[in-house]
């Protein structure tokens, strides 16, 4: 009996099959990279509750969720991020990986809001007394915290959540920055906010699918 997988004869399994498939990005899509934690991307992580970690070790890849109150993640400088360790089922999965590969990728959400922060960076964990008292609740401090030296990071568009509609009764933050203004920070001026912001709905609309 033949127990061979089948072959699909659609796969795509090179770049270059990827190329003809899809059109190149926009100038702006590749120029939006960052390399600091500006005053906008400060203000969105700090409305942010939620962020997911991605890690990956000898075990595999891991992807964790991470939330507290709004701004639960610190921006020490413009360059790292501490992301406190609250209690869990101590699995360790994300530490066990930051451990043996410090490069890591993080996404940040803030609820009513279409845009998604990502960062990616290289972590490393520290058990350092002052920095964990940093982060109390309860009276509880973590019981270490991961320090991520920021390498690049972007905002992602707001299809994925308009299509899923996960914030569909949940207003936006008022003071939360718009996507043309982080936009315009990360690239040094590319866009123009106000623009970009009152253009977006209907661009997003007709890219949607």
């Amino acid at each position: 009996m033949d127990t061979a997988a089948p072959t699909d004869p659609f796969a795509v399994a090179t770049l270059d099959d990827l190329a003809r498939l899809y059109d190149p990005p926009r100038e702006l899509v590749l120029k939006k990279v960052a390399a600091r934690l500006e005053a906008r991307s400060r203000a969105f992580i700090a409305a942010s509750p939620f962020v997911l970690l991605a890690t990956q070790g000898p075990g595999g890849v891991h992807c964790t969720p991470r939330g507290d109150a709004p701004g639960f993640v610190a921006v020490l400088d413009d360059q790292t991020l501490a992301l406190p360790d609250r209690r869990g089922n101590n699995r360790l999965d994300a530490l066990r990986d930051i451990v043996a590969n410090p490069e890591v990728a993080l996404l940040f959400l803030v609820p009513g809001a279409g845009e998604t922060l990502r960062v990616n960076g290289r972590a490393r964990i520290t058990a350092d007394p002052a920095l964990c008292a940093r982060f109390v609740v309860n009276g509880k401090p973590p019981t270490t915290v991961v320090l991520v030296t920021v390498r690049e990071l972007y905002m992602q568009c707001a299809k994925a959540i308009m299509r899923s509609r996960l914030w569909a009764e949940q207003a936006r933050p008022a003071a939360l920055p718009s996507m043309g203004e982080l936009l315009a920070a990360h690239t040094g001026g590319m866009v123009e906010p106000a623009t970009h912001d009152r253009e977006s709905p209907a661009r997003l609309r007709e890219t949607m699918y």
